[in-house]
């Protein structure tokens, strides 16, 4: 692609123009999920914008190095100083170990990610496969003096490092503001200040995962995971970190301030978040009762839903917004959604099956560039969308025999559609929609049928009743000399 990418930085909050540290090569690390439930539309997305990101770079002839990270036992809630591991009350709850629960969901969340056509990362390390390289970024930030053991738990000194450096710089937090919003946390009276994070937490007698270190028997804090193997795959300086904007704070603030006080220097030279899903303007999420997850989507076993959706229409709801808006639920825009799919599948199809003539006389100039343009200002996938929506009109109406195309443009609006279609937003008929895609045009022809022999018995009313509340519907019917044509 001739067009240069743009991406917007969360720490420096302006978009900027992406330049590898590398000329050839790029290093990427996005935050994947917490595997004790099954996947949900949050996960979705996010999942589906890096998956963006990696084809568009691929196609841009980068060799890129993907990690994606599974965050599985032995760490703590999402406040890493206090609670139960997730993943460990689940395991007490439902009897099992806990290598089950994560094992079980692991294998739940790579199948919808295939279902919604999500390219696998080229590295998915786990959590609790890394305790030695997290045991050593504890001590390196600890022999640098910004951490402190208290009670066989090391803490990040977050006030020594602020006076050297600055806590909040991602976030645009201030950490007196954080103080004065803290809340009272079990283990409190172990730390000094009460912004400190654990790094390493002694373990408690129910605490089932734990593993041996020079402080305690042990588990490492949640922030640890990302900064060890982003370094141990990516090493101390890589291009990307990515992920939900809900972890820019506390999780990617400490991330930065652990890679800081370890090596001296961010790892990370570009912060990418995508925004979160809502539900009639509230955040969707477990707590607050308003989840759907994937599975529920694709078999519609929810009270939320009116109808099961195609993983298709899922991944293309996501892309008709922009990744850093917000992105509201309704069962009306999934619908709509469905309906914009499908058109722009079809009017896929229709291109393959249309014959040139010795001109072209419908607009279709500059699709190419148009769409370059979308997708490297900062992955506008809901731009690049409009535009090929705008090509599908020119394709109908040479398909409807109301304009004419050449051989040469045909290829070309072939090579764009297959390009941004199907390589870089990961579009495709889907068994699923072409089984429900034959059923639905199996009625229509039906209907039509029962039209047709209506006329034949020169029962007007019922013919003339069948095509005008098709037409209400948007159908175009058009009666042939073989019989009939229909077109939604």
């Amino acid at each position: 692609m001739k067009h240069q990418l743009t991406v917007y930085n969360t720490l420096t909050r302006k978009k900027e123009e992406f330049q590898p540290l590398h000329p050839s090569r790029v290093g990427m690390y996005v935050c994947g999920p917490t595997v004790y439930g099954d996947p949900h539309l949050g996960h979705a997305r996010s999942a589906i914008t890096f998956d963006i990101l990696f084809r568009l770079l691929l196609r841009q002839g980068y060799k890129v190095r993907y990690v994606r990270n599974i965050t599985d036992v032995g760490h703590l809630e999402h406040d890493a100083d206090s609670g139960e591991d997730k993943i460990a009350r689940k395991a007490r709850i439902e009897q099992l170990e806990p290598m089950e629960i994560v094992q079980h969901y692991t294998i739940r969340y790579h199948s919808a990610m295939q279902r919604l056509n999500v390219l696998p990362p080229s590295i998915e390390p786990n959590a609790s496969g890394h305790i030695i390289e997290q045991r050593d970024l504890v001590k390196k930030i600890l022999d640098n003096g910004y951490a402190y053991l208290s009670e066989g738990s090391v803490y990040f000194d977050v006030a020594k490092y602020n006076r050297d450096h600055r806590y909040g710089i991602l976030s645009n937090r201030n950490l007196d503001d954080m103080l004065n919003a803290s809340r009272e946390l079990d283990g409190q009276d172990e730390k000094r200040h009460p912004a400190d994070f654990a790094l390493w937490k002694k373990a408690q007698p129910e605490h089932i995962m734990r593993w041996p270190s020079e402080w305690s028997e042990g588990f490492p804090g949640w922030h640890c995971e990302c900064t060890a193997m982003g370094k141990k795959y990516l090493g101390e300086r890589f291009d990307i970190h990515g992920g939900g904007m809900d972890l820019i704070f506390p999780h990617h603030e400490c991330e930065i301030a652990q890679a800081v006080a370890s090596q001296g220097s961010d790892m990370v030279r570009y912060w990418m978040h995508n925004n979160m899903i809502t539900r009639n303007g509230q955040k969707m999420g477990k707590s607050l009762g308003n989840s759907i997850t994937l599975e529920e989507f694709f078999n519609g076993d929810n009270p939320y839903l009116t109808q099961p959706y195609d993983p298709m229409t899922v991944r293309f709801f996501i892309l008709q917004a922009h990744y850093r808006s917000t992105l509201d639920f309704s069962n009306e825009a999934l619908q709509a959604a469905e309906k914009g799919l499908s058109r722009l599948l079809e009017a896929n199809s229709r291109l393959q099956k249309l014959t040139p003539s010795a001109a072209t006389t419908v607009d279709i100039g500059g699709l190419r560039q148009k769409c370059e343009e979308a997708i490297c200002d900062d992955l506008n996938t809901p731009v690049v969308i409009s535009h090929l929506f705008e090509a599908g009109k020119a394709i109908n109406t040479v398909h409807d025999g109301n304009g004419t195309i050449t051989a040469e443009d045909q290829a070309e609006l072939t090579s764009v559609f297959r390009l941004f279609v199907e390589d870089i937003l990961g579009l495709r008929a889907t068994e699923e929609t072409v089984q429900n895609d034959e059923a639905y045009r199996k009625a229509v022809d039906l209907l039509l049928s029962i039209r047709q022999q209506s006329k034949a018995n020169k029962d007007w009313a019922t013919s003339d009743r069948i095509r005008n509340e098709m037409t209400a519907m948007g159908f175009k019917v058009k009666d042939t000399k073989d019989g009939f044509e229909w077109s939604l």
